[in-house]
């Protein structure tokens, strides 16, 4: 009966990977700026999902708390001391069709220059589109805290980035 239970919960989780993987990997890739890093980082918030999934099943939206680990993740990853290398050609994933990779390749530049928090705040808000009471929510955050640091954030991206004034609040 155990082993059952077992491989249901197997099946379930797999089928939850399978739906998500691609938006919380996009957000990692956005987080990170490193498709090697994203792939980490998305594999290690799913081990941590995996290993409460009763809890996580039960939840309102596994996705929500999937997103709110990978958030998690990244903001304790980057705490840690590592070494400043980096690889010096990194090439973009292949993302289906995108109108301008020259475009994308700016923004994961510019990204990189804010702290990791902000790049959080920058990529919940305008790449996943939610609200500021669930990036805040997410983050652990104020709401007034959440619209400060992405209007200064969107302002330190502007002068890196085309971003017309008129696309972000």
């Amino acid at each position: 009966m155990k082993a059952s239970s077992s491989v249901t919960q197997a099946a379930e989780f797999t089928a939850f990977v399978r739906e998500t993987g691609t938006q919380l990997h996009h957000a990692a890739m956005l987080l990170t700026g490193d498709h090697h890093l994203a792939e980490d980082l998305t594999q290690a918030t799913y081990a941590k999902v995996f290993v409460s999934w009763r809890r996580v099943q039960a939840a309102d939206s596994p996705l929500a708390y999937a997103r709110t680990t990978l958030l998690n993740t990244f903001l304790s990853h980057r705490r840690l001391r590592r070494s400043g290398e980096r690889p010096g050609d990194l090439t973009p994933p292949d993302e289906g069709h995108q109108p301008d990779p020259g475009t994308r390749l700016d923004l994961l530049e510019a990204l990189r220059t804010l702290a990791p928090l902000d790049r959080a705040i920058v990529v919940l808000r305008y790449w996943e589109d939610r609200s500021v009471a669930e990036t805040a929510a997410d983050l652990g955050l104020t709401e007034t805290t959440v619209r400060t640091r992405a209007r200064r954030a969107l302002q330190r991206l502007r002068p890196l980035v085309d971003i017309p004034e008129r696309t972000f609040p």
